[in-house]
């Protein structure tokens, strides 16, 4: 190897002496070299944020009450409930007591739990009621309890959830006064424990193409249910694998020959002992990345025989000697009727998801408010997370995010229990907007809430990182979400087409603004421009609109080239998901308008300002639409960003008030939301 020249050894070292005198320079704090070394600092202290952070601006009670919307006394009531008993696994970290699933429990052990836990509440009477009353606070009741079940535990709201909402449900819904009056009250009292099997191997979101064939016996009057093949076994079948003693089969139905569509059967899988029916076959699904308290099974049916009174006819019946009835004559409608009952699981969903974004958020942003990390001045203080403006644009979108789509899962459970045929329409194209929308950011508020924690996000007890996993079923159970925006988007069309065919005015699911010219966008954005509701609202429908009206003609191109009006919706689907996206935007901050103006204090009134500007801003920001297509223009588009970073200076003041809100009780949070310092001590290591 060829030496270095003097000249280039002499150049190294000088590089190597000035870098020396930097680094020393710089671990003394001291440019100029004549100050002492770096001291050590003290020790950390924890200091609660209710001590070091501004008195709460606005009145948090009546923000909670807002947030919540109903039955807050009966919300607080069964926290005390759980937390009162050892079964929901008290445990003392940092001076306080939290409860949280013992998750070192083995699959077995967590799903067994599962059932002592819902055995209690049942004892102490939260589900009375919630099959034998009816009327809008009845459901309500039944909705603010499954809130709080799922707050403490996922697997356990859906345990519950099964029973009551799918397979009661669908009795309720389904099911005549015969089924009323037989399985209502004991399903209540848990006398018969419920599953519904819909879902097949083969066939998850398509639930028109199942395979599992029904057939008639006229002589024996029953009805006979088949696994033909292995893609037909029921999958995916919550309560299946240990518990249920019956089960919704959604079945075809075949009559003398003639496929007459999906139809729904009660089915006994187990007896009162727990031994499982003859010609009944039921496995495991396994160990899952997340509810592994809830025992998900599959099912095969060996032509078991059923009663012909097991039939669920509300919609369709078949008569002693074997012929089929329906009022209902075309089977797309009729197929659509069996469907619709079925929006309340879209719905606890969409809810749930919101609740787990509030537990993320208020966990990350409290440990931001105690935590900190580095010093911006030589012997400084080091500074809290959300003092540094790229933490609060990592969270306070998302809180403002949250507060809107809590406002808008408010709406959904308030369409939900005011039913009535004249808004089936209106529920499903709502709740299947909202379900997309709502996991989705369930999903990536979680994911960056646990990295705004550090690796104390990583740990199973602080919650955030684990509730990933719990979570993530939710953007494709009870319907994947691009297929749901899909739905959204096939139903605005038939909309369009229908108003333009009758040459009338939109009407319903919010489209009123279509028949309004298209809003006028400034050609320079003020910040009070930016932040009025006016042009929030406009820029919202402005998508969506133009959206709409791109989607109608590359349909209709489509199908003017020869494609089929069904290829031609495939081959669309970029437009038809970010048009899906664009009608649940405005819808939800349309919601957040409704509430705002029903709210007379002040300051409540000025805080909700600043976070609908946020959300409204922020959806802006985040899609590229908004530039693609010309809504916004460059310069515009940067003065969005900018007035985003500016409201989170704005909310900062405001963090730990507005987390406080969510109302959600210290045990049901976790110890990183709290003293952390005192959880993570020798001594608790010892206790």
């Amino acid at each position: 190897m060829a030496s270095s020249s003097p000249s280039s050894s002499c150049s190294s070292m000088e590089k190597i002496n000035f870098r020396t005198k930097v680094l020393s320079r710089h671990l003394n704090h001291d440019p100029t070299g004549d100050k002492p070394f770096l001291q050590c600092s003290p020790c950390l202290s924890y200091t609660p944020p209710e001590l070091s952070e501004p008195n709460s601006f606005f009145d948090v009670k009546l923000m909670r009450k807002l947030m919540d919307g109903h039955n807050i006394e009966d919300r607080d009531w069964l926290y005390n409930l759980i937390v009162q008993s050892k079964l929901f696994n008290p445990q003392e970290k940092g001076g306080k007591i939290f409860v949280l699933p013992d998750y070192n429990q083995s699959m077995e052990q967590q799903r067994e739990m599962t059932m002592k836990r819902i055995e209690y509440l049942l004892d102490n009477g939260v589900f009375q009621g919630w099959l034998t009353r009816k009327g809008p606070e009845a459901e309500l009741r039944k909705f603010a309890f499954l809130d709080v079940v799922g707050i403490f535990d996922h697997s356990l709201a859906i345990k519950i959830g099964v029973h009551f909402f799918l397979w009661g449900g669908a009795i309720q819904f389904f099911g005549t006064k015969r089924h009323h009056d037989k399985w209502l009250k004991d399903t209540e009292d848990y006398v018969v424990k419920g599953c519904f099997s819909m879902t097949e191997l083969g066939h998850g979101s398509n639930v028109r193409g199942i395979e599992t064939i029904t057939t008639y016996d006229s002589n024996t009057r029953e009805f006979i249910i088949n696994t033909p093949c292995e893609s037909a076994q029921k999958y995916w079948i919550g309560g299946a694998a240990n518990h249920a003693t019956h089960t919704i089969v959604f079945s075809q139905l075949n009559i003398n020959g003639r496929n007459q569509g999906v139809h729904a059967f009660i089915a006994q899988i187990r007896d009162a002992n727990g031994n499982i029916c003859p010609n009944i076959r039921i496995a495991d699904c396994g160990h899952k990345i997340g509810l592994n308290g809830v025992d998900n099974g599959r099912l095969w049916f060996d032509n078991v025989r059923i009663p012909r009174e097991n039939l669920l006819n509300s919609v369709a019946d078949v008569s002693p000697d074997g012929q089929y009835l329906s009022a209902i004559k075309d089977p797309d409608q009729r197929f659509a009727a069996f469907l619709a009952p079925l929006t309340s699981g879209r719905v606890t969903i969409a809810v749930s998801a919101i609740y787990q974004s509030k537990i993320g958020l208020a966990i990350a942003i409290r440990y931001s408010l105690t935590r900190r990390a580095f010093s911006v001045t030589p012997s400084g203080p080091e500074v809290l997370l959300l003092d540094y403006p790229s933490h609060q644009r990592r969270l306070l979108p998302l809180l403002a995010k949250t507060y809107a789509m809590s406002f808008g899962a408010n709406y959904l459970k308030t369409l939900y229990v005011k039913r009535a045929p004249a808004l089936i329409k209106t529920i499903h194209i709502v709740s299947s907007g909202f379900k997309a929308a709502l996991t989705w950011h369930n999903m990536r508020t979680l994911q960056e809430c646990r990295e705004a924690c550090g690796g104390q996000g990583m740990k199973t007890e602080n919650r955030v990182g684990h509730l990933k996993g719990e979570y993530d079923v939710q953007s494709t159970f009870e319907g994947d979400n691009n297929v749901l925006m899909q739905q959204v988007s096939k139903a605005l069309l038939a909309e369009y087409v229908a108003a333009k065919k009758r040459n009338k005015p939109f009407e319903g699911l919010g489209l009123e603004h279509m028949n309004k010219p298209s809003p006028v966008i400034p050609s320079q954005l003020t910040s009070t421009v930016m932040r009025s509701i006016d042009f929030e609202h406009d820029m919202l429908c402005l998508r969506e609109r133009d959206l709409l009206n791109r989607f109608a003609s590359e349909i209709s191109q489509r199908q003017a080239q020869g494609e089929s009006k069904e290829h031609a919706f495939v081959m669309s689907y970029q437009l038809a998901e970010d048009l899906g996206r664009a009608f649940s935007d405005r819808a939800i901050f349309q919601t957040f308008v409704d509430a705002e103006t029903t709210v007379t204090d002040a300051t409540l009134k000025s805080i909700l300002g600043l976070l609908r500007s946020m959300y409204a801003l922020v959806t802006l920001e985040e899609d590229s639409a908004f530039l693609r297509y010309g809504y916004l223009s460059v310069d515009n588009a940067a003065a969005v960003r900018k007035e985003v970073a500016k409201l989170c200076r704005e909310l900062r003041p405001h963090a730990l008030s507005l987390v406080s809100s969510f109302g959600i009780p210290d045990a049901f949070l976790s110890p990183i939301a709290f003293n952390w310092l005192e959880t993570n001590s020798w001594s608790s290591a010892q206790r």
